[in-house]
């Protein structure tokens, strides 16, 4: 019986230390898109927002409740500018790379090299001076009213990060989470999409592109119906691409992020699922896809043009888009900026894309970004916003703002994890709100901006 145990024993281990090795070589999909996520969001948060490692792993990695998440490592190696990220220490194989002007990368072949060719030494632009007044400036004229406001934690909601306010153009209000403050840049996730909208406004009036150009599968053969499919159709999320936008699993969304080298060229191999034009289907993929074609568009300066043409004038400083590891600007998500810098992007689509007196989008652009989508029953606009707000429990196909008396022409910039920017023409108002809170604390930030709306009319 002894000599049956050890044997059993014996081959246990075996077994163990076999499917051990055998993980380590080669990791499931689901360890790899958890350690590549692992290892970017430590990535980005070190090199660009210059937060603590270990803090982003547990604060922003960890604690919103993956149970695959809690089991991560990471390490970083801060001369070679490399995050690395593994399940248990040993499986998973996540990589990412800080490269100057782009952010950080996943690398999911490993190829490091040509992961860190899409770089650029940005041009110097100083930050925000604290004595002068917003935008060009970081001062504020505070309202007291709406700064009170902002101390109620159930209005901000939790985990809030950033809260910033301005009304008639100027800064009256701020709030920051312990650890955060105005000089900290914060991802926006989806907000970038709307940014990736006047990129490709800005590339219309510049004349390298159409919102009514097609044929943007040359390659396909024989046509397929891809070739009817417009920019305009990407912008409204109407284009009728395949894609599966479910965060649970390894999905069309987590394995673009971050199983592919080529964000863009994957979606791009996307087939039709329906008529272009007749069913809207958020994507992030068509997103990614309108990045590549204005980066196309505009040439060889692809990479520093959104510095150039939208962040330098607006005065941006700290905001960074970061591409993939073979030079997409990832538009659909992923924008750092400090929450002052968020709020000059909505305070510039509320000015009808003028800046300091300067037209930079194109006559009727922004109209056309805050149009509604027809796809799309009216939740989402021509543009890449939101004509609704987060919904929380409110049920399909109702508008969330109508229950909070929110003016119609109320549009948001939403993202992840809680991040949106309330743009509010009739009110003159703009509202960021930056944090870390899961779809699940039901939070909306409607209520925010209606108690704001009464105390500044």
């Amino acid at each position: 019986m002894a000599s049956k145990l050890k044997i059993i024993g014996g081959a246990t281990l075996a077994l163990l230390v076999g499917g051990a090795a055998y993980l380590h070589v080669a990791p499931p999909e689901m360890f790899r898109v958890g350690s590549n996520y692992s290892a970017k969001i430590v990535c980005s948060n070190v090199f660009i927002a210059n937060r603590d490692a270990q803090a982003v792993l547990n604060d922003d990695v960890q604690a919103p409740g993956n149970p695959l998440l809690r089991l991560m490592k990471v390490s970083v190696d801060r001369e070679r500018k490399l995050v690395h990220a593994d399940l248990l220490g040993f499986t998973g194989k996540g990589l990412a790379v800080y490269r100057p002007g782009t952010g950080c990368a996943t690398v999911p072949d490993g190829d490091v090299a040509a992961a860190s060719k899409p770089q650029f030494e940005a041009a110097p632009m100083p930050a925000p001076d604290s004595k002068q007044a917003w935008p060009a400036g970081s001062q504020a004229e505070t309202d007291n009213a709406v700064q009170a406001l902002l101390a109620d934690d159930q209005l901000t909601g939790p985990g809030m990060r950033a809260v910033v306010v301005i009304h008639k153009g100027k800064l009256i209000a701020q709030r920051y989470g312990a650890g955060f403050d105005e000089n900290t840049p914060l991802l926006g996730w989806s907000m970038t999409k709307s940014v990736t909208a006047a990129l490709v406004g800005m590339a219309v009036g510049d004349g390298k592109l159409k919102l009514d150009q097609a044929n943007l599968w040359p390659t396909a053969s024989p046509a397929d119906g891809r070739e009817k499919i417009t920019v305009a159709d990407l912008l409204a999320m109407s284009s009728g691409l395949r894609f599966n936008e479910d965060y649970g699993m390894v999905s069309d969304v987590t394995r673009m992020l971050y199983l592919e080298p080529d964000m863009a060229a994957f979606t791009h191999s996307q087939p039709l699922d329906h008529p272009v034009g007749t069913f809207w289907s958020y994507s992030s993929g068509t997103t990614v896809l309108l990045s590549r074609i204005w980066q196309q568009a505009v040439g060889n300066d692809a990479l520093t043009y959104p510095q150039r043409r939208l962040f330098g004038p607006l005065g941006m400083h700290s905001a960074t888009i970061e591409a993939d590891a073979r030079g997409n600007l990832v538009g659909s998500s992923y924008m750092y900026a400090t929450a002052q810098d968020w709020a000059r992007f909505g305070q510039f689509l509320l000015q009808d894309g003028v800046w300091n007196g300067q037209r930079l989008l194109p006559e009727g652009y922004v109209a056309m970004m805050r149009a509604p989508a027809p796809a799309s029953k009216g939740q989402y606009t021509k543009g890449q916003l939101w004509q609704w707000g987060p919904d929380s429990r409110t049920p399909n196909g109702k508008n969330p703002d109508v229950a909070f008396g929110l003016p119609e022409d109320t549009v948001w910039m939403e993202g992840h994890d809680g991040q949106t920017v309330a743009i509010v023409p009739s009110k003159d108002l703009v509202l960021v709100r930056l944090g870390l809170t899961p779809y699940d604390r039901y939070y909306q930030p409607q209520g925010l901006v209606k108690e704001i709306i009464k105390a500044t009319d």
